[in-house]
């Protein structure tokens, strides 16, 4: 298999726990949607997301906000209400291994032809799209890097030794890593064994494996790393603290970063919740999404003018390139990643 790893995709911001989507409760007759989602870009959301649907369909939505990893849990343990989850395609495939989520009526989304095909069934056909689509790459700033970099071969080159900093195996893009570094060791199938090697000879180059993207920015204001993997979709938040960083989709292909959309088993509001999906793909949200620089749409119908599509992943030419990979073997295999990992590469 060519493509073999999978995105962890960001645990997300919040600060958990549930809140009403605006001020007050629930009025007499109306339905409650229970939403579980990151909790960023709230007065966005809030704004352009929620209080449109909570007026087509008289409905108040009430939130569940934290990390991928706490809310699925809420889910997995039955102590949550949670009709709708906002989650990264990884954690998704949990939630579907562990049979948490309903089968999704395609019938009912109207908006699901005009997506990428990429993003119409990134974790099987039963269950839920992908509202939007990333993509991983490398950022650096050439000139504290010393070098040119244009793949992900680059990144072990002797110039930046003591300049990368990549991401920790169990962080967002870890296992991403995995595999460009079995494709770096010139293997076209993943080769495990090769990939650990090459990550080893990689390490002294190191300066420190990241768990969050404010890590990252951190030590480009700093000084401390001059390049690394990250997502397309922090380059402005990146530029703030260093103006000379690019972004670079490698030669050997960037990762998709994918979240999806799930209704949860036993929601009583299941068609409610298969309504809310399809408005949350529409292209009225997405490229309101787009231009706000909150998501990258997944919605192929999205136009966008170049100053709107900086730091957005956007466009056919762009989406239809990158890797998605298997999340199935992902879950399969971290455990043992992260136990060869800390004995291999970081010993």
């Amino acid at each position: 298999m060519t493509c073999t790893l999978a995105a962890l995709v960001l645990a997300g911001c919040g600060n958990g726990g549930s809140k009403d989507s605006s001020s007050g409760g629930s009025s007499g007759g109306q339905k409650k949607l229970v939403v579980s989602t990151w909790g960023f870009a709230e007065d966005f959301y809030n704004k352009e997301v929620y209080a449109p649907f909570e007026k087509e369909h008289n409905v108040k939505i009430v939130l569940e906000t934290g990390n991928n990893a706490d809310r699925l849990s809420k889910i997995l343990q039955g102590s949550s209400d949670v009709d709708v989850v906002y989650l990264s395609d990884y954690y998704a495939q949990q939630g579907i291994e562990a049979g948490a989520f309903e089968k999704i009526d395609r019938s009912r989304l109207s908006n699901l032809d005009s997506l990428y095909d990429i993003a119409k069934a990134p974790n099987g056909e039963d269950y839920g799209p992908a509202y939007t689509i990333g993509q991983l790459g490398i950022a650096y700033d050439q000139k504290a890097a010393g070098t040119t970099i244009s793949s992900w071969a680059d990144l072990w080159k002797p110039e930046l030794k003591g300049k990368v900093t990549m991401p920790s195996i169990t962080s967002t893009s870890g296992p991403m890593m995995v595999d460009a570094a079995s494709k770096v060791a010139g293997s076209t199938e993943f080769n495990e064994d090769k990939a650990f090697g090459k990550l080893a000879e990689l390490n002294p180059s190191v300066v420190k494996y990241y768990s969050q993207t404010s890590e990252f920015i951190n030590m480009f204001t700093q000084g401390e790393a001059a390049a690394g993997p990250i997502m397309q979709m922090y380059l402005g938040d990146l530029k703030k603290a260093d103006p000379n960083v690019e972004f670079v989709t490698p030669s050997e292909g960037a990762y998709a970063i994918v979240n999806t959309l799930n209704v949860v088993k036993g929601s009583k509001n299941k068609q409610l919740a298969e309504d809310f999906i399809n408005w949350q793909l529409s292209q009225e949200v997405q490229e309101k999404a787009a231009k706000a620089k909150v998501d990258s749409p997944a919605n192929r119908n999205v136009s966008l003018s170049a100053e709107e599509a900086a730091a957005v992943t956007y466009g056919s030419s762009v989406v239809e390139k990158l890797q998605k990979l298997d999340m199935a073997f992902v879950n399969k295999n971290l455990k043992s990643w992260t136990d060869r990992f800390n004995r291999e590469v970081t010993k």
